[in-house]
């Protein structure tokens, strides 16, 4: 969850604003950028979405949602990855020190 000062509705500059500047600048209604924020979640991902739309200029929706997706599930494979190298470690840590050991 994200802390409150690095949320995506932070301050009037926020990631969330500039990504839905960069969706109506395209000509598309404002309410758009304001699902895909909401779909992306993350300030790092709305960023990466707002450099596809810059530089990419798509003129079809499609296009949009498409990126879009991609971006959320990248985010989600990360976290995946992270969540199982914890476990991963935890695992190791049982294996090489047992289940008596104190955790550090």
């Amino acid at each position: 969850m994200p802390t409150p000062d690095t949320s995506p509705r932070a301050s009037p500059g926020s990631t969330r604003d500039r990504l839905v500047k960069a969706v109506t600048a395209l000509g598309f209604p404002a309410e758009l950028g304001g699902v895909i924020a909401e779909h992306i979640g993350s300030p790092k991902g709305m960023e990466r979405m707002i450099s596809y739309l810059n530089h990419v200029r798509p003129e079809r929706v499609e296009l949009i949602a498409d990126e879009m997706i991609a971006i959320r599930e990248d985010i989600d494979r990360w976290r995946e990855k992270k969540a199982s190298q914890k476990a991963n470690a935890a695992y190791n840590s049982v294996l090489n020190n047992g289940l008596d050991a104190d955790d550090e």
